[in-house]
């Protein structure tokens, strides 16, 4: 069953010059309940922005977001709040995203009291349950964000976004700020969460072998666009566009020699307030062909599609 629908999703920022700079640009993807779509591709591809504007805390400039049948971008500000308890995030920066002036205790609980959740004994037993489900003493209550370590602090985070019961939470980079050790505790965590809660997630991440960890699905992003979107394992072991074959190459693996490594990619991004015409990629691709420079590539199956694998890209257009 598809929890949640993003069709032609786009978004866009004042550049300089009077330019117009596209952070996300004709985004379309589904979101299955109980099921993990990592997000993933270079910084400044416009990934946070896609998990921002799927929330509406950036609004979009087009495009339907589609929750549960109801198109989100039809829904007044009012009304949206009813759906604020369904949908919630987690921050990259675990400290920058907790308030230093209050308690773990009315961290975690302030969800429950913008939305008039309970009363005040019901709160502090719900915040208790939270603390226990993250793995965190029950005395954390009491005690200030700064007091904890980032691992915590990101656990804490997590408390807060569950307090509510979401169906879909958006995890943007909620490990990349922490040590590679206590990254795997967060990710253990978030999918032991996911199987307890039958949480469907979207999780963000620059980072392949994190994404490859967590997802059932990957859609991989270049300067704005989805340009590849498959099952974890197709992505990972049989990539098909060549930018998502770059960004595998660029993973550190042991046993395998340079020699035998996929092509890195090689120069810059195109500048997002003027991009080239044609396939976005075929400045940087080492399979450039003609048309590329000319026609953009629409996100399709192959000419040897799986269930649900789009690729954007020339070689591959049936």
């Amino acid at each position: 069953m598809t929890l949640l629908e993003v069709r032609q999703l786009t978004k866009t920022y004042p550049g300089p010059g009077g330019a117009v700079v596209q952070a996300v640009s004709e985004v379309s993807l589904s979101v299955g309940a109980d099921e993990v779509l990592g997000v993933v591709g270079e910084s400044g591809c416009g990934k946070s922005t896609l998990g921002r504007s799927l929330l509406r805390l950036v609004e979009p400039d087009a495009g339907q977001i589609v929750f549960e049948g109801t198109d989100l971008m039809t829904v007044g500000r009012r009304r949206f709040q009813h759906y604020r308890r369904d949908l919630q995030i987690i921050f990259q920066d675990p400290f920058g995203s907790l308030n230093p002036r209050h308690t773990v205790g009315h961290v975690i609980a302030e969800p429950l009291i913008v939305h008039r959740v309970g009363n005040a004994a019901s709160r502090r037993a719900r915040v208790a349950e939270l603390l226990d489900l993250v793995g965190l003493p029950a005395d954390s209550a009491r005690r200030y964000p700064h007091e904890f370590s980032g691992g915590q602090r990101q656990r804490i985070a997590i408390a807060r976004a569950l307090a509510l019961e979401p169906k879909l939470l958006i995890a943007d980079e909620s490990v990349s700020a922490l040590d590679v050790s206590i990254q795997s505790q967060i990710l253990n965590l978030i999918a032991d969460l996911r199987e307890k809660l039958s949480l469907s997630i979207v999780f963000i991440s620059h980072d392949l072998s994190v994404i490859r960890h967590v997802s059932d699905r990957i859609a991989v992003m270049y300067l704005g666009r989805i340009v590849e979107i498959g099952t974890a394992a197709q992505i990972m072991d049989a990539p098909r566009h060549p930018y998502t074959q770059a960004l595998i190459a660029a993973v550190p693996r042991l046993g395998v020699r340079r020699s035998q490594a996929r092509t890195p990619i090689v120069g810059e991004p195109p500048d997002p307030a003027n991009p080239p015409p044609g396939c976005a990629f075929h400045n940087r691709c080492p399979h450039v062909m003609d048309v590329c420079r000319k026609v953009r590539p629409q996100l399709e199956p192959g000419r040897d599609p799986l269930p649900g694998n789009q690729t954007a890209c020339h070689l591959y257009t049936q």
